[in-house]
């Protein structure tokens, strides 16, 4: 089974746009980071233990009335907009439910995707909104909620499509030029559906990718579905199209992720009544009618559990 590369870029803060959704974090490292940042920020409030008795945070919120969201600038999943407003499916979602637990308030707090574990852990916020995959080695770090959202891929391919690709499987047949974002984890389902390592081209993100496909230097642009909508919003690529959405498949076995919502270790009371209202939600299908006007469609809806991801 493959997995995506450890990236020690995240862990400093310091990544490059696009290498976030699967991009791993090790666990130690993670909280010898957190307390990094404590001390970088002044802040000498750094738990990295969890809280006990299944924590007072929800108490807390709303008692204060405010929750604390920390976000990092990625559409479709969380970001500021142009007029200074908190936007994107993840924060939609987190608003809904923490309004029914009796907090009505959210003050966003932006920092790199690379940050958002360390900063929770230092307390800059109480609970992360940013659509983040949820896997073993962040759950040694993070408490999470169930996924909201199930990650799929798709290629972006000349208009037409005329190598007519799907899936890996196709690159490697037609002995195709693939590009993909550094470090994602579309290089490792690629090379394990046969395309040759050393023949994948990798770029900052998807509309250099895409500008790459119009060059002629590539025929297809692997990344996550979600990413791809947002990147041909811009209408800036006529050439370019996506393919249809698919789960990727390594040695007969499907590589299912998703992304959810991240709380301090032992907090579980808070987790477990947010995951309570997340689930009415799926139920209802108000979840999805939340998250539509963001490019979430019916296939990105999951029964997928925080405890299945968090063994990954």
């Amino acid at each position: 089974m493959a997995s995506p590369p450890w990236n020690t870029s995240e862990i400093t803060g310091q990544l490059t746009r696009g290498i976030r959704r699967r991009s791993l974090l090790a666990g130690v490292a993670a909280l010898g980071a957190a307390g990094a940042l404590g001390a970088a920020t002044g802040c000498s409030r750094v738990d990295v233990s969890g809280a006990t008795d299944g924590g007072h945070l929800l108490e807390d919120l709303r008692k204060k009335g405010t929750v604390r969201m920390g976000i990092a600038s990625e559409p479709p999943y969380a970001s500021i907009n142009s007029k200074g407003e908190l936007t994107g499916e993840a924060p939609a979602v987190a608003k809904t439910i923490f309004q029914r637990l009796g907090i009505r308030n959210f003050e966003p707090v932006p920092v790199e995707f690379g940050a958002l574990v360390p900063g929770l852990h230092s307390f800059q916020y109480d609970v992360i909104v940013a659509g983040m995959f949820i896997n073993k080695a962040r759950c040694a770090a993070v408490l999470f909620s169930d996924p909201d959202y199930e990650s799929k891929d798709a290629f972006l391919v000349p208009k037409g499509n005329p190598h007519k690709i799907k899936d890996y499987p196709d690159i490697a047949r037609q002995h195709l030029r693939m590009g993909t974002g550094i470090g994602y984890a579309e290089i490792d389902y690629a090379v394990g559906n046969g395309v040759k390592k050393s023949t994948i081209q990798t770029y900052g993100d998807q509309i250099a990718g895409m500008e790459a496909l119009e060059a002629g230097r590539i025929d297809a642009f692997a990344g996550t579905a979600l990413t791809m909508i947002e990147a041909l919003k811009t209408g800036k690529h006529p050439k370019v199209q996506m393919t249809s959405p698919f789960t990727p498949t390594v040695d007969g076995k499907q590589q299912r992720d998703g992304g959810g919502y991240g709380f301090r270790l032992g907090e579980t009371k808070l987790r477990d009544a947010f995951n309570g209202e997340l689930q009415k939600m799926k139920k209802s299908g108000e979840l999805l009618r939340i998250a539509k006007p963001f490019g979430f469609t019916e296939e990105f809806m999951t029964d997928l559990t925080a405890k299945e991801l968090c063994k990954k």
